[in-house]
């Protein structure tokens, strides 16, 4: 199986799983909805995801490491999490 998602930084198997789960499987579809939204629909869906996968994915959009996204856009990214409808995004 060739999953292009599995080709991007920080992205690995249970992340693929997941993001598949919630109807995201290449890099377009992640493009298209951000980073924010994907987490999102990943922790609606009931996975038990971390804040580090919120970076992981846009780490990944940027093609860095997690950890280097800056601590500016983490905070931007919490906001719009905090902001997408629907319970249980924490």
């Amino acid at each position: 199986m060739n999953d292009e998602l599995l080709h991007l930084k920080n992205l690995g198997k249970t992340s693929a799983r997941w993001l598949h789960a919630v109807g995201i499987h290449s890099i377009a579809d992640l493009r298209r909805v951000g980073a924010a939204t994907a987490y999102g629909a990943v922790k609606r869906r009931g996975f038990r995801a971390s804040k580090v996968l919120l970076y992981a994915i846009e780490g990944a959009l940027l093609d860095v490491h997690w950890n280097d996204v800056p601590s500016e856009r983490k905070a931007a990214l919490n906001k719009q999490v905090d902001a997408l409808p629907g319970p249980g995004l924490q």
